[in-house]
């Protein structure tokens, strides 16, 4: 396991095999996780030896292969390069309350949800808890201001890659390191309910957002390929089960998709679906991908969505469209540069 993804604990017994002593480990845990250096050059009071030797364990960092920053909001998108050469998408967007990251989970994505570009290709491989802490570090580094919230809802499916997710939440909240409150953390899936069950059980009290996206299994099926596997009721028992467990009310991530399931009669639908439990809505108009048929819901169609939710007492928002000049939709920056990339090696 690489350095950056152990726990204080592990470095320190890490520090005692090779013969350092124990108080070094929080020195190097303090460098990786409150002051993000880039390299084991920095930590400028360790040993070289040791400094050397961390290196052979692995020093995680990532660069930025390129960005794209919107003129309307100061949305960057950044595509970071990891260690051998995959490509992940990264957001930082800046709030009246603070600075947020949407980050990836992993390099592709195996859910097959059919209006993301995410999914497009499958599934490369899962990203270590390293490599997600890296993409608030580095985009730290590179805008010089701190993260105040992070979400996970880039590319990937965060569940599916369950015990990397869990170690890199309970390094950004160590008090020892970057210190994250964890509320000010949101934790997006499609839905594998036996992973929802464990999050439940990990006292790691962050915000569950489930991709709703339907208000029946017949529709939800249509979009999404999870719901094969797992019915609705399932789905939001286990969702009952997170608030119950950990006491934070469960947001539902609905994708607006333009004559698919942005009706009236589909919005009393989700309305009796949620009647009674302690959750809020958050309405995205989708952004529409190349490869996919989809469109965007008209604003007057997401409006009406929303209004019908009010009479039934569901708490909605819609959400604000940030970076809509950029390639805002996951996947999409990573997709071009593929694209291009392969065209450039066809032209030699």
């Amino acid at each position: 396991m690489d350095i950056k993804s152990m726990y204080l604990a592990e470095i320190e017994q890490w520090m005692k095999e090779h013969g350092q002593p124990a108080f070094r480990a929080k020195q190097v845990f303090q460098w990786m996780h409150q002051k993000y250096v880039a390299s084991t050059e920095d930590m400028s009071n360790l040993p070289k030896a040791l400094r050397a030797q961390m290196d052979e364990e692995g020093f995680v960092h990532i660069e930025a292969e390129m960005s794209q920053e919107s003129k309307s909001d100061g949305t960057i998108k950044f595509l970071y390069r990891l260690s051998d050469g995959q490509m992940i998408e990264t957001v930082f967007m800046r709030h009246n309350y603070g600075n947020s990251v949407c980050i990836s989970s992993q390099a592709g994505c195996r859910m097959g949800c059919r209006f993301c570009a995410s999914t497009i290709g499958g599934l490369v491989r899962n990203l270590t808890a390293s490599e997600m802490l890296e993409q608030i570090y580095a985009t730290s580094r590179i805008t010089g201001e701190r993260i105040s919230h992070v979400v996970v809802m880039g590319t990937g499916e965060p569940l599916d890659n369950y015990e990397n997710l869990i170690r890199f939440l309970r390094l950004l909240i160590d008090e020892n390191g970057y210190n994250l409150s964890a509320r000010n953390i949101t934790v997006s899936s499609c839905g594998i309910v036996p992973r929802i069950h464990d999050l439940a059980k990990e006292d790691i009290p962050i915000t569950f957002a489930l991709s709703l996206h339907a208000p029946t299994d017949e529709e939800r099926k249509e979009l999404m390929p999870v719901a094969h596997q797992y019915t609705l009721a399932e789905t939001l028992d286990a969702c009952r089960e997170y608030f119950r467990q950990t006491g934070r009310r469960v947001t539902f991530e609905y994708s607006l998709v333009k004559g698919k399931n942005d009706t009236e009669e589909q919005a009393r639908k989700l309305a009796k679906l949620l009647a009674g439990m302690n959750c809020h809505v958050n309405l995205i108009p989708i952004n529409p991908v190349e490869e996919r048929e989809y469109e965007r819901s008209d604003s007057d169609s997401v409006e009406k969505f929303k209004s019908t939710l009010a009479k039934y007492h569901i708490n909605a928002t819609i959400r604000k469209s940030m970076g809509s000049d950029i390639d805002a939709a996951c996947g999409q920056l990573r997709r071009k540069y593929a694209f291009h990339h392969q065209e450039d090696s066809h032209a030699f």
